[in-house]
């Protein structure tokens, strides 16, 4: 670990050098890589100073206590030795986490694909709670929410809708929501007071950039139709909406939230695109023995990873057994204490793997 840390520490001085010497200056692309190197190197920088500063202050307090006869100035001292000692535990720590390997599509945006599962028109309109509860999440984070494509149920559910988060950390963080979603209350129409159980599906997939995925255009059949939708101007008065399959895969995507062919032929590329690169990265970590899934779970959206009971005002999130009591706040956006403790629990098994491929 120290080599890797000394390896980083050099290229931080390096990149620091190449900026104050203003030589990328006329290199906006460069200017810009080496802006995000700096960034991605700094807390590794940061978290060395930390360490070395409690290593220091265990190091003075350890001779100081040596030759010291005080009561008092001892006590002191040993105090001053215990924190630097928990200080330089807790630096260590977070080093480990810093040099752990990185998901290279942690940084990218999100597409975000929703469907209604078991539970007819009830499973609809969880979807569309799921599906509002992350636009709020989003805002509440700065994030850009676009919607790419929507399937109504006519009584405000959606049967199935597919949309674009952009903003930092997007996918870092959305990730952890692919999987089965499951509510558990008395839908609206019961008369009888029954509780229902209705699952919503998510899939967060990262989306790809041209550069990461050639599309050949022969392998791609477009259908236009008529819009369909609530209402409004220009909705079932041209042939706007759009249907891409994709030949080779038999992936379809049927794109009819922007007024424009041109701009919803646009968005189903991105989403096709996305699909093939997701479909790419699976397939390379299934052949790869290095690249195991993590245990908190990131990706199968077969996995039952959360319980909404409205009757007792819960979730659940079952890979890492939390309950919160708070439903309203977390359908209303309020993701954060889940999607950190998916974090932590990651890390920590990141760790835990690491550790034992150590001692093997």
């Amino acid at each position: 670990m120290t080599d890797k840390i000394q390896a980083i520490l050099r290229r931080y001085e390096e990149v620091l050098q190449e900026l104050g010497s203003g030589t990328a200056q006329g290199d906006p692309a460069r200017l810009s890589q080496l802006m995000k190197e700096e960034a991605q190197l700094a807390p590794v920088f940061a978290c060395h100073k930390k360490i070395e500063e409690a290593e220091t202050t265990e190091h003075d307090s350890l001779e100081l206590l040596n030759g010291e006869t005080d009561p008092e100035m001892r006590a002191m001292l040993k105090e001053e030795l215990a924190e630097a000692k928990r200080n330089l535990a807790e630096a260590e720590h977070e080093m480990r986490i810093l040099l752990l390997p990185k998901d290279p599509d942690d940084k990218r945006n999100a597409i975000v694909e929703i469907r209604a599962g078991a539970g007819g028109d009830e499973a609809a309109l969880f979807a569309a709670e799921i599906y509002r509860m992350y636009v709020r999440y989003a805002d509440s984070r700065h994030w850009k929410t676009e919607m790419i494509s929507l399937n109504e149920n006519g009584l405000g559910g959606f049967k199935e809708c597919t949309f674009q988060l952009s903003g930092e950390g997007v996918f870092e963080r959305m990730k952890y929501e692919s999987g089965t979603h499951r509510v558990q209350r008395v839908p609206e129409t019961e008369s009888g007071g029954r509780i229902h159980t209705s699952t919503v599906t998510v899939a967060v997939l990262p989306e790809a950039e041209e550069v990461d995925v050639e599309i050949d255009m022969k392998d791609c059949r477009f259908d236009v139709f008529r819009a369909s939708g609530n209402g409004g101007q220009c909705v079932n008065t041209t042939d706007s909406a759009v249907r891409l399959t994709h030949i080779p895969t038999g992936i379809v995507i049927s794109c009819q939230d922007e007024k424009s062919q041109i701009k919803n032929k646009a968005k189903a590329l991105k989403v096709l695109r996305t699909k093939l690169y997701d479909r790419r990265v699976r397939e390379e970590h299934e052949k790869r023995a290095d690249m195991r899934r993590s245990q908190v779970g990131t990706g199968d959206r077969s996995e039952k990873i959360r319980t909404y009971n409205f009757g007792q005002g819960r979730v659940t999130d079952h890979r890492i057994h939390l309950t919160l009591h708070r439903i309203d706040s977390i359908l209303n956006g309020d993701l954060d204490e889940i999607i950190d403790s998916l974090i932590a629990q990651d890390q920590a098994d990141k760790l835990a793997s690491e550790n034992q491929e150590g001692r093997s």
